[in-house]
């Protein structure tokens, strides 16, 4: 059976890049040209930066990744781009530069949705994950809890109501003085503190999440004490965030009967949720899955897997294809 080998192409935020996957399952070359220390002065990301950035290095980014997977577009039987959730102005230079590459090389065009590609990156790291499976996407824009019944089927079963996990950490560490971006500084910091401050925590009869209030307690608090020890409230709200993640895999796992649970998104590098999953595996008996840490952010070759799926599937984009900023899970 002759090999597959799919492009991908991600540019919806602030990291420009391709990659080259075989079968869906092996990583040829991901290449990634982060914008972090362009946004950083900022405290965030510049769409309009960001746009400019991906128009820059985009084309080199491609032919950087065909180079070492040693391959040629003639190989490639078909280019995967991110059509959405992003920032429109980062997804669109993706999506014009995958349309450009497919009408020029007759290539067939495959769209993928992002968040999709984020439960793809599991398949990369782990190559037995087959669904049915329960898997979490906690990052920077999102936070799903998702039934994964195949690889072309998503049903969403609970998301967050206000902000997602990671703009939750951002905004946290902005606070008390840690920068951009957060997670990982929160991370770091909350290793040297205790989980002493009670902050609120909200629970909801369905799988739904909330941040806000726990972002807005720490802030209220910080604001009331500038002195207050930063390690200590960095450690209760990273505990708090994690307690509702554990709640409400706890009560999924229950209704759905699952083994397995995928953690999928760039705060699953989080080394305090990474352990709680781990202790919650033991205490369930079940399997937890992770991204190696270069595929929890980013990245294209997540991209590539999942579109890998798409195109075995028949799915076809065409020319007509644009990016989709609020596209949904499983559309």
């Amino acid at each position: 059976m002759k090999d597959i080998l799919i492009m991908g192409i991600e540019s919806s935020c602030d990291e420009t890049s391709v990659a080259i996957v075989k079968n869906g399952r092996e990583v040829l070359s991901n290449v990634i040209n982060s914008q972090i220390k362009i946004h950083e002065q900022y405290g965030g990301v510049v769409p309009e930066i960001a746009s400019r950035c991906h128009t820059e290095v985009i084309n080199g980014i491609m032919k950087e990744a065909l180079k070492q997977a040693n391959v040629t577009l003639d190989d490639i039987d078909a280019i995967a781009v991110t059509q959405g959730p992003g920032l429109v102005g980062a997804l669109l230079v993706g999506v014009s530069y995958a349309k450009g590459l497919s009408f020029v090389t007759g290539k067939p065009l495959v769209a993928v949705n992002h968040i999709e590609g984020h439960i793809a990156g599991d398949y990369l790291t782990h190559k037995d994950l087959k669904p049915p499976f329960l898997c979490l996407i906690i990052s920077g824009g999102h936070t799903h809890l998702v039934n994964v019944k195949s690889y072309n089927e998503f049903e969403v079963l609970g998301k967050t109501r206000d902000d997602a996990i990671g703009e939750a950490f951002d905004k946290v560490a902005r606070v008390v003085g840690l920068g951009y971006p957060g997670g990982p500084k929160v991370d770091n910091l909350s290793k040297e503190g205790k989980p002493n401050i009670k902050l609120p925590v909200t629970h909801f009869d369905n799988l739904d999440f909330s941040f806000s209030g726990i972002k807005t307690a720490v802030i209220n608090l910080n604001h009331k004490d500038p002195n207050i020890n930063k390690a200590d409230l960095c450690a209760s709200f990273q505990t708090a965030v994690t307690e509702m993640l554990i709640t409400n895999i706890k009560k999924a796992v229950n209704i759905y009967s699952s083994d397995k649970i995928a953690i999928a998104g760039g705060v699953s590098r989080n080394s305090f949720i990474r352990n709680s999953f781990d202790n919650l595996a033991q205490e369930l008996n079940i399997k937890v899955f992770y991204p190696e840490p270069i595929l929890c952010t980013d990245n294209a070759a997540m991209i590539a897997a999942a579109g890998y799926y798409n195109f075995i599937n028949g799915e076809r984009a065409d020319l007509s294809l644009n990016a989709v900023p609020n596209l949904k899970i499983g559309e």
